[in-house]
């Protein structure tokens, strides 16, 4: 995403800054700015957190507490819980706008300069020093640790090519400043911090506390105003690394997250964050979800790695394409997932799964069942009060080439011609959302779940024809 371009009638230099009575004359700490626009929003009734989903009485209070105390922070969660979306969602707490001594290397306000060069080209121009507006996207810095990362890359090192100049190795201004420094009045995110070398770790304890930095056995005192805050899964089950335990201590707040709590919340963010290519109705992003939420509850899953939204995302994704492909091949002009479509999960997402040992070979099985118990309790829980009885009756009676067939070949239309004339089928499309439509791909998806649902149920009966990849419901 591209900078937005500042406005034109924002000053240009400190002497207009400062005569103009802009808000952002005065510099204010990063923390004091994150304070007053969170109690800003809070005031105002506006929703702090876009996108974030499921935590509004978990962790955001939490972590609204934190930001108004000024304190560094530490989200601590298993896999695919948001972390990182909640840690960037704090860039829309900055100023959109905030004046910045006109290049000047770590952006600093013009009435605080810090590094000597900008100390002296403020002591020499005065009212005359040029700014320039840096817009809020611009003052975050975000890192995903990983083993090979330096202390040069977070802090700095000597710039050769300065010293090459003529310049001695003491001078200030020789150093090539890292990516904290470079965030000065700004947000610095660190990802998976325990990736990072316990040494590299240790570089990070004067930012934090004394606000200084050394490079090459000097130290430049730097008094960097920036907000660090990290993700990083519980030590419990990282077998990659730890956070150290002065720089832990070093982190105002320690916030924990967790996968949604309730299915609505799993199907929220499904159709938050899935990129559909098709129409997947919302009794199969339900069956998705609590199969999600079954696969974390079950003792076959190793917990420890955790089964992330991820999967549900990439579920609903993986459905939505197969219905996209029977489209295609069919030649229908509206593609529609359909309850055939939750067979195309289990062998291209099973990789995202990590089993327990003893588990080798039972792992298609495992799925199968799950995703059949999780129909099954979406079929209950939609279609609770509705008597299935005459609609399994009815397809019961069909015989031969008269029998429901679906399959990844099979079109919406053929499903619904197949269907008999009862007024269950119409009770079951009203139920799921299917009533009111003349496109027959709605309909075909809301009663393929009850009839899967009566076959599940033992009610009705099923064949699978492996040659042609089809599935026959009658007698």
């Amino acid at each position: 995403m591209s900078t937005p371009s500042a406005p034109a009638d924002l000053p240009t230099t400190a002497g207009d800054l400062a005569r103009s009575g802009h808000p952002a004359a005065h510099a204010r700490s990063v923390r004091t700015e994150l304070r007053d626009n969170l109690l800003a929003r809070l005031r105002a009734g506006a929703g702090p957190w876009p996108g974030i989903v499921g935590f509004d009485r978990t962790v955001l209070p939490q972590f609204e507490r934190a930001v108004l105390a000024g304190h560094d922070v530490v989200l601590l969660g298993e896999r695919g819980q948001g972390k990182t979306r909640l840690l960037r969602s704090l860039v829309n707490l900055l100023d959109e706008w905030t004046p910045v001594i006109d290049g000047s290397e770590l952006g600093e306000h013009p009435a605080e300069p810090i590094t000597p060069a900008s100390r002296r080209r403020a002591a020499e121009l005065g009212d005359d020093l040029p700014i320039a507006w840096r817009h809020r996207s611009e003052r975050y810095a975000e890192k995903l640790a990983t083993p090979d990362t330096s202390v040069a890359d977070l802090i700095g090192d000597v710039d050769p090519v300065k010293v090459a100049e003529g310049r001695s190795l003491g001078d200030p201004e020789t150093i090539h400043y890292g990516l904290v420094p470079r965030a000065h009045r700004g947000i610095v995110t660190i990802n998976e911090l325990p990736d990072l070398a316990e040494r590299i770790q240790v570089a990070l304890l004067n930012v934090m506390e004394e606000r200084d930095i050394q490079v090459r056995g000097y130290t430049l005192r730097l008094p960097l105003d920036i907000m660090l805050v990290a993700s990083a899964n519980p030590e419990d089950y990282t077998n990659r690394g730890r956070i150290i335990t002065p720089l832990k201590d070093r982190f105002g707040a320690e916030v924990r997250t967790h996968y949604p709590l309730e299915v609505a919340g799993e199907i929220a963010l499904a159709r938050q964050e899935a990129h559909l290519v098709a129409d997947v109705p919302d009794h199969l992003v339900e069956v998705l979800a609590r199969f999600t939420r079954h696969l974390r509850s079950s003792g076959a899953i190793d917990q420890r790695s955790g089964v992330s939204a991820r999967f549900t995302i990439a579920a609903a994704e993986t459905v939505a394409a197969a219905a996209l492909r029977r489209a295609a091949v069919t030649g229908e002009d509206a593609a529609v997932a359909r309850p055939v479509d939750l067979e195309s999960v289990p062998p291209v997402l099973r990789g995202k799964l990590e089993f327990e040992s003893g588990e080798e070979g039972r792992e298609a099985e495992l799925l199968t069942h799950l995703l059949r118990r999780s129909i099954s309790e979406t079929a209950r829980a939609r279609l609770a009060g509705v008597d299935l009885a005459p609609l399994a009756d009815g397809v019961s009676a069909l015989e031969g080439s008269r029998r429901v067939v679906t399959g990844d070949r099979v079109a919406a239309r053929q499903v619904v011609d197949a269907l008999p004339s009862i007024s269950v089928v119409y009770t079951v499309a009203e139920r799921l959302g299917a009533a009111g439509t003349e496109a027959p791909g709605p309909l075909a998806s809301a009663v393929e779940l009850a009839l899967e649902h009566l076959y599940l149920t033992r009610k009705l009966a099923k064949d699978d024809d492996a040659e042609d990849g089809t599935v026959a419901y009658g007698g």
